[in-house]
């Protein structure tokens, strides 16, 4: 039975919970519950200790901690790569979950000492002169709240969705109350012991919650903030939630995408981009399985070059080796759980309406050192949308590794078709064209949070088509859920108040500069 870590001590929860399963065996792996957690005491505990810890010290002291805990993760990570095996993750998948979360702690270290004062207040723009004689003006600042932060995270990646959520709110001074997606939260659970064992937070500054949520919003008020990372169905249902309607918990939300990549019409077959278009989209469809919120979901081609884009990535996933994540030679894994599994087929159930399968079957897969059946094993399957004007393929999600191609006559109808799938994540474009990249762009801007334009002079330094970094926003507008869970600093002052002060300069220099050492601050 998983245990929750609330108001300073581990507390084991009542109940026989929910089971968890392995996602190579399916066997039984852990319980979770939230029955018999005191959550209201919880939220308030965090506030209380947590939050006026926090609050006292400088953004450059936060950043401090959160260098120290990435360097303590990053001599403990081996075991965390272990344990995501049992969730399906590759020794590279779990490389991308455990070393992206690092990543993100040790970023936002650094660029807060390079780009936030020594000090607990942000001044935010110029200086507004108010009267006429120059002694009355005003000053924005950026100032910490009393709240704390809830994040309700996804299954998919258990390490760096809590890090990449837990360094802005750090960094405003915010505790934070950790609640994982149930199938992977022994991962998180394991994060957050070895947080809490790096030694270097202050008590009450993170605490985690196992089990259901139910309820957890119901406690939260004015200075409070939800991250959810999840469906767009269930981020809907969070925020209707009274406590967001009525008492305005600060609320973001990333949630499902269907990405797209766009091969420009002059990546034909034989050149560099087109060959990278084609390593790309197996690419994002089979690392951590597809079950990334950034994979490509739509794969757009010139109507001409159809056969040769069908034909050539076919190849590629023949090469694919699906089995054990333990085996090196294994290059993906399972989905996290039979469940999802079963979820997955249904949405390629739907997609048929609207294609056809022209790579891999859905209820059968060649699994190398493991049951197929016992585990959650499903094969790579690449469909082909003949008549792209259909919905399914710009409303429907298959969370695993499954692609569409379908085909585009000019770059207005490229652009329509990625719109339809109202809002995503991340978009790429993959020319050497610089007209035809720059429409795209123009185009894709809208609905995107982040779009890649691949050539081959940048490939050899591409982060790739589904790689948040923590300096460039992660998030997107509709569907994708409207908000940013990273984007450099811009994601730690959207925590703050944003404050006008008017004062004469005498004193407003004296209220927003920061204090000067003394023998009581040393």
């Amino acid at each position: 039975m998983l245990k929750s870590f609330v108001s300073g001590r581990w507390v084991e929860p009542r109940g026989d919970g929910v089971s968890i399963e392995d996602a190579v065996t399916g066997d039984e792996i852990a319980r979770a519950s939230a029955d018999g957690i005191d959550v209201p005491a919880a939220l308030t505990y965090g506030r209380r200790h947590g939050g006026q810890a926090l609050g006292a010290l400088s953004f450059h002291e936060r950043a401090g901690l959160l260098k120290a805990l990435g360097l303590f993760l990053r001599d403990h990570r081996a075991e965390l790569y272990e344990l995501s095996a049992h969730a399906g993750a590759t020794l590279a998948d779990a490389r991308t979950d455990v070393d992206g979360g690092i990543g993100v702690l040790l970023s936002y270290a650094s660029r807060a000492v390079r780009e936030l004062p020594d000090d607990t207040v942000i001044l935010d723009g110029p200086l507004e002169p108010l009267g006429r004689g120059g002694q009355f003006v005003a000053q924005h600042v950026l100032t910490s709240r009393p709240g704390l932060v809830v994040q309700i995270n996804a299954y998919n990646f258990p390490v760096w969705g809590p890090l990449e959520k837990l360094a802005p709110a750090l960094l405003a001074g915010l505790p934070t109350l950790i609640k994982p997606a149930t199938p992977t939260a022994y991962l998180t659970v394991r994060l957050v012991e070895l947080l809490l064992e790096a030694g270097v937070l202050p008590e009450g500054a993170l605490q985690l919650l196992c089990g259901s949520g139910v309820g957890l919003l119901d406690h939260l008020g004015g200075q409070d903030a939800v991250e959810f990372t999840g469906s767009a169905a269930t981020a809907r249902q969070l925020a209707a939630h009274p406590s967001v309607l009525s008492r305005r918990v600060r609320f973001q939300a990333e949630t499902d995408s269907l990405n797209c990549s766009i091969l420009g019409p002059d990546a034909i077959p034989g050149t560099p981009e087109f060959d990278l278009f084609i390593a790309q989209l197996v690419a994002e469809m089979t690392a951590k399985a597809g079950q990334k919120c950034t994979a490509i979901r739509r794969a757009l081609v010139p109507r001409d070059h159809m056969g040769s884009v069908v034909e050539a990535t076919k190849a590629r996933l023949a090469a694919v080796v699906v089995g054990h994540p333990a085996d090196p030679s294994v290059t993906m894994g399972p989905l996290v759980s039979r469940a999802h599994r079963d979820g997955v087929r249904s949405a390629v159930a739907s997609l048929r309406r609207a294609g056809r399968l022209v790579a891999g079957d859905p209820d059968a897969a060649a699994v190398l050192g493991a049951d197929p059946e016992r585990g959650a094993f499903l094969a790579p399957l690449l469909l082909v949308a003949d008549d792209p004007s259909r919905p399914e393929p710009h409303e429907v999600e298959a969370f695993g590794p499954v692609s569409t191609v379908m085909g585009y006559t000019h770059v207005d109808d490229a652009i329509q078709l990625a719109a339809r799938g109202r809002g995503s994540l991340a978009g790429s474009v993959v020319t050497a064209d610089g007209g035809f990249a720059r429409a795209v762009v123009r185009g894709l801007a809208p609905w995107h949070g982040r779009i890649l334009v691949l050539d081959r002079d940048a490939a050899g330094e591409s982060t790739g088509h589904g790689s948040p970094l923590p300096m460039l926003v992660h998030g997107g507008p509709g569907r994708a859920g409207g908000g940013e869970e990273l984007g450099g600093m811009r994601s730690v002052r959207r925590h703050l108040q944003r404050t006008a002060v008017q004062a004469s300069p005498r004193l407003l220099a004296q209220v927003t500069d920061p204090p000067a050492t003394s023998g009581a601050t040393e």
